[in-house]
């Protein structure tokens, strides 16, 4: 290869990587965008399902307290017009937050809330006849006490799914 044609090889080459410099760069560049793009997306719905498993436990926690709450006045002959709207608050609070949950949370979240969301409802509507003096037969403020407790396992192992879910470690 003579010098002439070397020169000419080394000029084509700058050429084309003058030219091709900005294509490059550019790429690079939208390569870049669409990579934080898509890490700022798993953000948003990271923190979106983990605000979703925050006001479902705590909807949950709380309505089952306020059923426990309950119960005990029903028991005892002090529920009154208040301790029933705190209740049905507690139960709204609590649909609104399930309900929420269904669209965003993986499956085996929802199976988790579906056993809670069985033992809750069961016991609300115990709570419901026995205030209006419908109570079935067997059914008391003591027995539905002791379903109630029955809740605690499936609220500590929806807890539990939900942190494992987000990579919370013990």
């Amino acid at each position: 290869m003579g010098a002439a044609t070397a020169a000419m090889v080394t000029a084509i080459v700058g050429v084309l990587g003058t030219l091709l410099a900005p294509l490059v760069t550019t790429w690079a560049t939208k390569r870049q965008r669409a990579q934080e793009s898509q890490a700022e997306e798993r953000r948003r719905l990271f923190e979106e399902r983990r605000a979703t498993y925050t006001a479902m436990n705590r909807a949950s926690r709380h309505f089952h307290t306020m059923l426990k709450v309950a119960l005990h006045r029903l028991r005892d002959g002090g529920y009154a017009d208040d301790d029933r709207a705190q209740v049905e608050e507690a139960r709204r609070d609590y649909r609104d937050r399930y309900a929420e949950a269904q669209m965003v949370v993986p499956e085996v979240v929802l199976t988790a809330s579906r056993e809670l969301n069985v033992v809750l409802a069961a016991v609300d509507a115990t709570a419901k006849r026995i205030d209006r003096g419908l109570s079935r037969e067997g059914e008391s403020a003591d027995q539905a006490l002791l379903d109630l407790k029955a809740a605690e396992p499936a609220l500590t192992a929806m807890r539990r799914i939900m942190r494992e879910d987000l990579g919370v470690a013990d």
